[in-house]
């Protein structure tokens, strides 16, 4: 599938006539990443964050409040706090949004561990973008930066864990790509564990149907804490070994899981979720 121009996240920059929301309705998590910082925070600039989790319904309200404050948003997705296809609200909220909004593009991004079982749904929700955190294709790299996945109930850790979940970002990638969504892999860059594996990460992840590939420099939280953000040259480094197989994102905003706005030049994530909003709803499932 042609990557969609009018996708702020899947486009070579940031225009002003190009905006999203992200809907924070996923409060669960089914893998335990090791810089994992999700949660609940007004300040916090950073992916999982945002100032609640709503339901299905308050997300359709708060769509329709962006789109009055900002009118260039193209998009609605759900990136968290935690990943959208551990439970059934983003399917349901993206499916809202498709009936009430249906020239919104419908998005989400997901650790891809559910992302096979999910597509129907996705499909019926009229999603047309997905993207999926890849950070290793190995799974002695992946046990690093996973502490396990959660299926059918149980924890599966370590490498085991690891190629539970390579198999199914393999399976669920292959499968969107066959049902012609457009498919961003993105790529959390950990010196030391992960950026000598740029490369091979790239070109799997072209041959599962990926369209583009963002490089994302680590966040030094959680488990890996005492590890050093990577410098602008290390994500230069690794942009140009994955632009070897695909296509690269340069522009990414690392973006919170209640954005709202034109990315790099308009933020409403506070008029739309900020103080005054009638509900709490986070859980840390």
């Amino acid at each position: 599938m042609n990557v969609p121009g009018d996708h702020p996240c899947f486009s070579a920059d940031c225009r002003p006539n190009l905006g999203r929301i992200h809907l924070p309705v996923a409060p669960g998590c089914n893998i335990f990443c090791r810089f994992c910082s999700r949660g609940i925070s007004g300040h916090l600039d950073r992916p999982g964050q945002a100032f609640r989790a709503i339901t299905p319904r308050e997300a359709l309200g708060a769509l329709e409040s962006a789109l009055r404050l900002c009118p260039e948003i193209r998009v609605a997705g759900v990136a968290g706090p935690g990943d959208p296809l551990a439970g059934p609200e983003a399917l349901e909220t993206l499916a809202l949004v498709r009936a009430h909004h249906p020239s919104i593009i419908g998005c989400l991004s997901t650790n891809g561990l559910a992302l096979y079982e999910s597509m129907e749904g996705l499909l019926l929700a009229g999603v047309r973008t997905v993207t999926v955190t890849v950070n290793a294709v190995d799974p002695r790299i992946l046990s690093a930066l996973n502490g396990g996945v959660i299926l059918d109930g149980r924890t599966v850790a370590g490498t085991d864990g690891a190629e539970i979940l390579i198999a199914a970002q393999e399976r669920g990638m292959r499968l969107a790509s066959q049902n012609s969504l457009a498919i961003k892999a993105n790529m959390v860059l950990v010196p030391g564990l992960n950026d000598g594996h740029v490369a091979e990460v790239a070109r799997r992840v072209r041959d599962w149907g990926a369209n583009l590939m963002n490089v994302i420099p680590l966040i030094p939280a959680g488990g890996l804490a005492g590890i050093p953000a990577p410098s602008a040259m290390d994500v230069e480094r690794a942009a140009r070994e994955a632009g070897r197989f695909l296509p690269v994102k340069r522009n990414c905003r690392r973006c919170r899981a209640d954005a709202c706005g034109v990315p790099g030049l308009s933020d409403f994530s506070r008029e739309i979720y900020g103080p005054g909003w009638p509900r709490e709803t986070f859980s840390h499932g």
